[in-house]
């Protein structure tokens, strides 16, 4: 981020490096000539003249147009003059200009900060405002970031628990209203943090190039706890920073709606998914790298890629751990770009590909782990690109590809071990994954359902 701060702000600081007027009036008459000759020569190239005439005498007419050359010349070299002295002071001019709005938005800075500070829940969501504000103001990008790294930084600040449930009559009076006390500020300040998640998805699904986009800041929203409403519905993330590694999402829906993913980075490592709802439907990942590596999904969340499309982006699951909830690639369309679900655990809650089309790129679930969970490939079409499962186990829940279609996808099962569970194939089309009976045995286990045509014949 330093550098990525450096290199915005670099512009700005060569601004003032001006030359010397000696120097700068000599590069310019040196330019000049330069051009009066090689325009001089191209016209007599262009026109062919063979030899200049020569004259002996020089006659009034002669005379006159040098002089008139000499005025020309002398007028010139004036405006020439005029010319770099204007452009220097257009250059001090806009740099005055420059420094004066970057003091004036430092002290706003310090007022809003001071504010982000108070004691006062409502002062607090003033300096919130204030500072989203100076974001959409600021100068340069560098202070734009600067802003937007102190919203971030306050949501990762720790914040006082709920308290939970008022006591029961019994209790004093002291007590009763302590408690309350203690529930209205938890809900004043958890109302400050939802006012900067939603100020943040409101900037940064603006149109790139707005006077109140943020597209393309850096976002670290690292351990954060995301319990309230954000939408980042129809963004565009083509370039910067954007982590989510470690959040909790435990309560309220986040929306990656109609967002299109072709460059830069998103990260949800390592975050928890335990309540409410995050949303990828109909995003397009057609570049830049997400990652889910180590992300847990658990009781009551759903994750929805419904109707997505993977074009080009690196998805990552590695190590990803479905122990409930309900994860939605339906009607997904995988053409292009690298989806892992490598060393990933399905120990429960259900995982969907039912109607997902599978015509390039890559999808691994190599080494992956089944024993819980109810997958859902039914009527997915495999008709190109790589889907393994090479060493992933199954040794419980329910994984179903029954109708699925197998027509030109590479399919291996290379090394996977059947020990438990259910695996279904019922009503497929096409030949047999590769690798697939030969790791299922013969004969295969009862809670293997192969197409019969598959299993070898009788001698």
């Amino acid at each position: 981020m330093t550098a990525n701060r450096q290199s915005r702000s670099a512009p700005n600081d060569r601004e003032l490096r001006l030359w010397k007027v000696g120097r700068a009036l000599t590069l310019a008459f040196a330019a000049a000539v330069l051009v009066s000759a090689g325009v001089f020569l191209s016209l007599v190239v262009l026109l062919d003249f063979q030899e200049i005439d020569k004259t002996a005498k020089l006659d009034a007419k002669t005379l006159f147009d040098l002089v008139k050359l000499s005025f020309g010349v002398v007028a010139g070299a004036g405006a020439l003059v005029a010319l770099v002295v204007a452009y220097r002071r257009q250059r001090v001019d806009e740099a005055g200009a420059h420094r004066e709005a970057t003091r004036l938005h430092t002290e706003r800075f310090s007022q809003a900060v001071d504010k982000l500070g108070s004691d006062s829940p409502a002062v607090r969501l003033g300096g919130v405002h204030a500072l989203a504000g100076l974001a959409d103001d600021a100068p340069d990008d560098s202070l734009r970031q600067t802003c937007i790294d102190v919203l971030c930084a306050y949501l990762r600040l720790p914040f006082p628990p709920d308290p939970g449930n008022p006591p029961d009559d019994t209790a004093a009076e002291e007590q009763r209203e302590a408690h309350q006390d203690k529930k209205d500020r938890y809900r004043a300040l958890r109302e400050v943090r939802h006012t900067i998640l939603r100020l943040i998805g409101d900037h940064y699904r603006t149109p790139k190039g707005t006077h109140h986009s943020w597209q393309g800041c850096n976002l670290d929203l690292t351990g954060v706890a995301i319990d309230g409403q954000m939408s980042f519905t129809g963004a565009s993330f083509s370039g910067g920073d954007v982590s989510f590694t470690g959040a909790s999402f435990s309560g309220g829906d986040v929306s990656f709606t109609d967002a299109a993913f072709s460059g830069g980075n998103v990260s949800f490592t390592d975050a928890a998914f335990s309540g409410g709802n995050v949303s990828f439907t109909d995003a397009a990942f057609s570049g830049g790298n997400v990652h889910f590596d180590g992300a847990t999904f658990s009781d009551g969340y759903v994750v929805s890629f419904v109707g997505a499309t993977f074009s080009g982006s690196y998805v990552s699951f590695v190590e990803a751990r479905f122990t409930g909830g309900d994860v939605r690639f339906t009607g997904a369309t995988f053409s292009g770009g690298d989806l892992h679900f490598d060393n990933a655990t399905f120990s429960g809650g259900d995982v969907h590909f039912t109607g997902a089309t599978f015509s390039g790129g890559n999808v691994h679930f190599d080494h992956a782990i089944f024993c819980g969970s109810y997958v859902r490939v039914i009527l997915a079409i495999f008709s190109g690109g790589n889907v393994s499962f090479t060493h992933a186990a199954f040794s419980g829940g329910d994984v179903r590809f029954d109708h699925a279609i197998f027509e030109g996808s590479m399919v291996p099962f290379t090394g996977a071990v059947f020990s438990g569970g259910n695996v279904h194939f019922d009503a497929t089309s096409g030949p047999a994954p590769a690798g697939l009976l030969e790791a299922v045995g013969t004969p295969a286990p009862a809670e293997v359902r192969l197409r019969p045509d598959w299993l070898p014949a009788n001698p």
